[in-house]
């Protein structure tokens, strides 16, 4: 049922009135024998009170103006208003035995829109019993539902929601499995060129493999172990410029790593707990770190002096971003909260508060200036250059870890339960649920993912686990249209629930 705005109802009550009158005269006739037949003079009675306290306020307006035809009837009187003789000229746009009322929100467009001869979305029907099989053949004509006389209908018209079409992309399977860790893997980078990759984890070591050994599960994939560490290694990135190689820990130390002697040959120094998260500027000689003590730290590279410490969060720093563009930092904290920062002021330029949950990582594709960042409550994509908020992802239940988007537009969102979703970043649309697989002897509760990067080619994807292991997945090579087909039924369901709910 139509249900108005609450505001005062006997207000409401003449509006409705007055405007069903002056749009609809000629068809209180009909309504008058709907009146008749329903006993509107017994609603009165013994339990007319108690009904009219349960019905709305343009349930009274109408059955108030029935009486009022059914009244006029029965004196002989036409209830035609201002015109005479019953050559009403209105065209209403409405077959005989029904009454039309719009929402206030849509009576500004029932002028051209009767005139054309039609009814305006979100129109309600009120189904009179003079010719009820023709009226019952042009709503179903019309896509309406069918409803006993007398009875408010909304219309059910989802045409206005468009639903986008989401590319296909073959699913995803393990490949290769790692186990060179003897605590949980808690980070991972890949070198500029793509020949080798890093990952740092709870055993406060940081190990090198080579990407094209370990994709075939070879016995020398690991290059080196680098020990300095004395708290498990939380952030790792190579340097596109230089042959160095950088990792921060929850020991509140941030390393600089010469790859050529193996050694650590720089130390900044700054921060007053454990260091979350770690990225290097892609154009300038920049270091980011944000941890535990709730602020971001911007480092020089060289001269390892602190340039800006990024103030405003009330909680941890867990997850980083940097751009060539403004905002050239982008801050997520496990106070729900995301942050854009200028760069060269060193001052915060937008506070997004969509989240509910903690905020704990951040992907940006390299095709596009947006971001989607990932908690426990829903994925948020984001315009990147001013925070503008684009979509929710929803469906990934868990506490979202790890995040990676790879050049062909699929998103992986990891959680701390070993659930893995893939998605279509354009749309949102999920074409993939799967759980890993913990190695035999690990526990179930070890099943969890903690980090996540797509190699620069974008064909492999390696997540970093709670179960000690670094697993490699590819693409279904057999895969195809026709044995993977797009869901669109459910995904077209999922737009119309979404289009609406209020955010």
């Amino acid at each position: 049922a139509f249900v108005p705005p609450l505001f005062d109802s006997q207000l409401h009550q003449q509006t409705i009135k007055r405007k069903i009158r002056l749009h609809y005269p000629n068809q209180f006739s009909n309504l008058a024998f709907q009146a008749e037949e329903n006993e509107l003079d017994a609603a009165d009675g013994g339990g007319g009170e108690k009904q009219s306290r349960k019905e709305t306020a343009t349930g009274r307006a109408v059955r108030e103006i029935r009486r009022e035809a059914l009244e006029r009837l029965r004196s002989g009187e036409d209830y035609y208003g201002d015109d005479a003789g019953g050559n009403n000229t209105s065209d209403v746009g409405a077959e005989e035995g029904r009454l039309v009322i719009h929402r206030e929100v849509d009576m500004r467009e029932s002028s051209s829109m009767n005139r054309q001869g039609g009814v305006g979305e979100g129109a309600l029907i009120i189904s009179g019993n003079n010719d009820n099989t023709t009226a019952t053949t042009n709503q179903q004509q019309k896509g309406q539902p069918i409803r006993s006389g007398g009875i408010l209908v909304k219309r059910d018209d989802d045409s206005n929601t468009t639903i986008p079409t989401p590319k296909w992309h073959a699913p995803w399977k393990l490949s290769t499995v790692l186990s060179s860790h003897l605590g949980w893997v808690r980070s991972i980078a890949f070198d500029p060129h793509n020949t080798m990759f890093a990952t740092g984890g709870n055993d406060r070591v940081i190990k090198i493999f080579d990407l094209a050994k370990a994709c075939v599960a070879s016995q020398d994939a690991l290059k080196i172990t680098l020990t300095g560490h004395i708290s498990p290694v939380r952030g790792l990135a190579f340097s596109e410029r230089h042959p160095y190689l950088f990792s921060a820990g929850e020991d509140k130390l941030v390393k600089c790593w010469d790859l050529e002697t193996n050694q650590v040959i720089r130390h900044y120094h700054g921060h007053l707990s454990g260091v979350f998260a770690l990225k290097l500027h892609p154009t300038l000689d920049l270091l980011v770190t944000g941890g535990r003590d709730a602020v971001a730290r911007v480092w020089d590279m060289r001269t390892k002096h602190q340039v800006h410490c990024l103030t405003g969060h009330d909680n941890t720093v867990g997850a980083l971003l940097t751009k060539s563009t403004d905002p050239q930092i982008i801050t997520g904290s496990y106070d729900s909260t995301i942050k854009l920062w200028d760069l060269a002021a060193g001052k915060c330029m937008t506070t997004l508060t969509h989240h509910k949950k903690s905020v704990r990582t951040l992907a940006m594709p390299s095709y596009e200036n947006t971001f989607v960042s990932g908690a426990a409550d829903s994925l948020k994509k984001w315009v990147g250059s001013d925070g503008r908020f684009i979509k929710s992802f929803t469906g990934h239940k868990g506490v979202i870890n790890a995040m990676a988007v790879n050049d062909d537009g699929v998103l992986m969102s990891g959680a701390d339960d070993g659930s893995m979703n893939f998605w279509d970043y354009n749309t949102g649309h999920c074409f993939q649920q799967s759980m890993t697989v913990a190695q035999p002897g690990s526990l179930d509760a070890e099943n969890g993912i903690f980090a996540a990067e797509f190699d620069l080619t974008g064909t492999r994807l390696i997540t970093c686990e709670a179960d000690k292991t670094i697993k490699i997945w590819k693409e279904d090579d057999h895969a195809s249209e026709l044995t993977h087909p797009i869901d669109m039924k459910n995904w077209r369901k999922k737009c119309i629930a979404e289009a609406k709910k209020r955010y």
